[in-house]
């Protein structure tokens, strides 16, 4: 199956792989994930949409073993307060749904950080934009497809 984020890395050439598992609604958490494809747990990433105190949306790419620290997110997006957004935005926002959200193919390209640490591997794990599957590509290809700043976020 080739979702919207697999046809834009397609059609920029960028070198990837996908990798399916089983998923059920207890386990859609980026541990659970790690698990199911046996790969270390900080090299699956999830995708956390969150806004500022300006209503500006920001994308946030931290490793799955980890929280967001709203602080470093708030300092790396130059706003004052940076909280997630509902649950029930979600696909209003970025076309995903909860557990199936890909940095790559949102609806609109928000402002994006991907945590330094991805820096320390050569591949990443990343949703591929649908529950079920994710897509392993180099955290610099990623950065560069989104236009994407690495920064401390955990």
């Amino acid at each position: 199956m080739k979702t919207n984020a697999i046809r834009i890395l397609e059609s920029k050439q960028i070198k990837h792989s996908t990798i399916e598992y089983e998923f059920n609604e207890e386990e859609i958490d980026a541990v659970s994930v790690a698990h199911k494809i046996s790969v270390d747990p900080e090299t699956v990433f999830k995708t956390l949409v969150a806004r500022n105190e300006e209503n500006e949306i920001f994308v946030f790419v931290i490793p799955g073993n980890f929280e967001l620290n709203l602080k470093k997110a708030a300092a790396a997006s130059s706003s004052k307060k940076i909280e997630m957004i509902k649950v029930k935005e979600i696909q209003q926002l970025t076309g995903y749904i909860r557990g199936g959200c890909s940095p790559v193919g949102m609806k609109k390209l928000y402002p994006t950080f991907i945590d330094e640490t991805a820096q320390l591997f050569s591949e990443i794990f990343v949703s591929a934009g649908i529950r079920g599957m994710q897509m392993k590509l180099s955290p610099q290809n990623l950065s560069s497809l989104i236009n994407a700043q690495f920064a401390d976020l955990i």
